[in-house]
């Protein structure tokens, strides 16, 4: 499965910062994946009885299908890879994330990220966690280059968290991902 989400950024030619195989970013998220994925249910039956079920569908915790979608999280949005290829491939959990964090269509960053996109990762169950592992390893990587992207993340930050749904609640499964994205933020004293 992670073999072949990186072989399908390999071959649309995807670069990160225009130089690093795209492979340099799904590995950041999948790290921040790695250190947070405990906040996961990782018991069976991730969509039980609800009617998003298939016959064909696997049958994957919250956990396995969020680890398969940090590797497929930009396939549709970047790669040009159908839902139904996703599907075959990560399975309908994972492939139900990754549609969930694809930007929509637009022209500006605000139009590809506008009220409907944010809308379908909060219904969607696992994006908010995928989505703030990316946003992690981007605000990471950008502020480690000195990239203005950095500036960029930092000025949009507070509608960013709000438009996923998070208000300072504690009890928020996806409280200490929101808190370290804030932290990333803060100037160290000097």
């Amino acid at each position: 499965m992670i073999t072949w989400c990186i072989k399908q950024h390999k071959n649309t030619n995807h670069m990160y910062d225009t130089y690093l195989p795209y492979e340099f970013h799904l590995r950041m998220v999948a790290n921040v994946a790695e250190k947070y994925k405990y906040l996961l249910d990782d018991k069976l039956d991730y969509y039980p009885r609800s009617n998003f079920f298939s016959k064909d569908q696997d049958i994957v915790s919250l956990q396995t299908a969020c680890m398969r979608a940090v590797w497929g999280h930009d396939l549709i949005e970047d790669c040009r890879i159908s839902y139904n290829d996703v599907k075959s491939n990560l399975g309908q959990e994972a492939a139900d994330i990754v549609y969930a964090v694809s930007n929509e269509k637009g022209k500006t960053r605000k139009e590809r990220a506008n009220a409907a996109y944010y809308k379908g990762i909060r219904q969607t169950p696992g994006a908010t966690f995928v989505k703030l592992c990316d946003r992690i390893a981007n605000v990471q990587y950008s502020k480690m280059t000195g990239s203005r992207m950095f500036e960029m993340y930092k000025k949009e930050n507070f509608h960013f968290i709000q438009e996923l749904g998070w208000f300072g609640d504690v009890t928020d499964p996806n409280y200490e991902l929101f808190c370290d994205l804030q932290q990333l933020f803060i100037e160290p004293k000097k």
